[in-house]
């Protein structure tokens, strides 16, 4: 596995206000990192809108009876070949083989922002950690590797 080139980190409260925040935080680190090893502009639009969708998704649903103080701490890595973004939250765990799938022309409550996140990422996993945290990995792999 080879080994990672650049990483960042944030620690922010958990408060939907904040992503803005979070998305000029992530573009900044594409800016400086992706851009020039010729990432490309659709590439960083998909990997920011997962990490948007993420980050939603622990604020809604897995700090939504916390108080807005509860902190979710987002860790981006560049490796040579992928980009990883660890969402880290401290809400009750979750299984995402229970969200079902949305079915083409239905309509359903939930579940679209599971889906989403498949698509727009090339890798998603969710754990549940040792220290009672989840984490949400997103995984998008460089051109070169593809």
């Amino acid at each position: 596995m080879l080994g990672i080139v650049q990483q960042d980190h944030l620690t922010v409260k958990s408060e939907l206000k904040l992503l803005n925040q979070v998305q000029q935080w992530f573009e900044q680190f594409c800016l400086k990192y992706l851009s020039p090893e010729g990432w490309s502009e659709s590439q960083l639009y998909r990997l920011n809108l997962a990490l948007a969708e993420g980050f939603t998704n622990a604020v809604r649903h897995a700090h939504h009876a916390l108080p807005p103080e509860t902190t979710i701490d987002i860790d981006v890595s560049l490796f040579f070949d992928r980009l990883e973004i660890r969402i880290w939250d401290c809400g009750k765990p979750f299984n995402p083989d229970a969200i079902r799938e949305p079915e083409p022309g239905t309509l359903q409550v939930g579940g679209y922002g599971w889906f989403l996140l498949r698509r727009l990422a090339d890798r998603v996993v969710y754990e549940r950690a040792n220290d009672n945290q989840n984490c949400l990995l997103i995984v998008k792999y460089g051109l070169q590797s593809q």
